[in-house]
């Protein structure tokens, strides 16, 4: 019978990690890579598992592939600290590793993304299919610093039920999150030799505000949706601006 391991990376997560955890206790193996958290984190995992570890930050990608090569089951789920898989994916993902069926090496599953407390349906934001449970053997993260994914060697199928993603319970995490992942992303902009111009601070954000808001109808959405979409509109900028800085520095 096909095994699965879970793997998740955490950072000061303490008010996440357990809920995070309980949620696939019925996994065969969970493994936990801790980098530098300064709160309970650690203390809270091991309470659920003993498959804890520490390790230094690499940037999302390569840190997430640090946790896959301790995993040693035949399939694998990746969640993060602030995602919960509900009871139907957790029966559906249970089906399909004993199915085990031979000519599928990798599911996708759709997120159901909650900002200020409320489920965003419009914007982008749902489905927003992932994947997240693929055979160990036959997949690999990307080694970018923010917004890796995963490729997986093979066909790849669809799961029904939704991950649940806690993400943003307020402007104060989002706002902290925004200025840290704008400067991880203009380090992969500088290592893919991306230079910066006026063009793209004055009108991408504008876009990504149109796009989100009006095509995505994340209006629908009511004021989260407004929220939401000048928000990540200001993340735009906010990358942009921070390549202009970085760029200057160098020159200086």
């Amino acid at each position: 019978m096909s095994t699965l391991s879970v793997i998740v990376i955490t950072r000061n997560e303490e008010a996440n990690i357990l809920e995070c955890l309980n949620s696939v206790r019925w996994a065969d193996e969970i493994i936990v890579l801790d980098s530098g958290s300064t709160d309970r984190t650690v203390e809270r995992a091991k309470m659920i598992t003993p498959h804890v570890y520490e390790q230094p930050w690499e940037g999302f990608g390569k840190t997430k592939a640090r946790a896959l090569e301790r995993a040693t089951k035949e399939w694998v789920l990746s969640i993060d600290a602030d995602e919960r898989v509900p009871e139907a994916l957790a029966k559906e993902i249970q089906h399909v590793v004993r199915q085990g069926h031979n000519s599928v090496n990798g599911y996708t599953v759709a997120r159901r993304a909650f900002f200020l407390g409320k489920w965003i349906r419009h914007a982008g934001w749902y489905p927003g299919r992932v994947v997240r449970l693929f055979r160990r053997t036959s997949a690999s993260f990307t080694d970018t610093s923010v917004h890796e994914s995963i490729h997986v060697n093979g066909r790849i199928g669809e799961l029904k039920n939704d991950l649940l993603h806690y993400t943003d319970p307020n402007l104060v995490h989002y706002l902290e999150k925004l200025n840290r992942y704008t400067s991880l992303a203009v380090d992969e902009l500088v290592r893919s030799g991306k230079r910066f111009s006026l063009t793209k601070l004055l009108f991408h954000p504008v876009w990504t505000f149109f796009r989100m808001y009006i095509l995505r109808r994340g209006f629908l959405d009511g004021i989260h949706g407004l929220i939401l979409c000048t928000l990540s509109a200001c993340y735009v900028f906010t990358k942009y601006a921070k390549l202009w800085e970085r760029t200057r520095a160098t020159k200086g």
